[in-house]
């Protein structure tokens, strides 16, 4: 999963019928150094690739999202959908902590 912020939302004027309930948002990836205060303050755009994201969980601008990516987006749907990336929470907070190196040089 990456976390991602919301940053627009795609209109589309023809919509395959599997899409149904949903909506499609441009979300842009967040650095690590910016989990612990992205739900308080907007972060800066990521020097990461925005990607495409299907919603059905009312995500807006400016929300701090997790995405899923690759064949496990589409387990949420129970017929086979040709999609890459999906929204699976809407972040209220976040605390992120590095990984302590265990690693000592001798």
């Amino acid at each position: 999963m990456r976390i991602a912020q919301v940053i627009g939302r795609v209109t589309l004027s023809v919509q395959d019928p599997s899409y149904k309930g949903g909506r499609w948002l441009m979300c842009n990836p967040l650095e690590a150094e910016h989990y612990n205060t992205a739900c308080q303050t907007l972060p800066p755009l990521s020097a990461q690739s925005s990607l495409i994201a299907y919603d059905s969980l009312g995500a807006g601008d400016g929300d701090i999202v997790g995405i899923v990516e690759g064949a496990e987006a589409t387990a949420p749907f129970d017929h086979d959908i040709p999609i890459d990336a999906i929204t699976v929470a809407i972040f209220d907070s976040l605390k992120y902590e590095p990984p302590v190196s265990t690693s000592s040089k001798h």
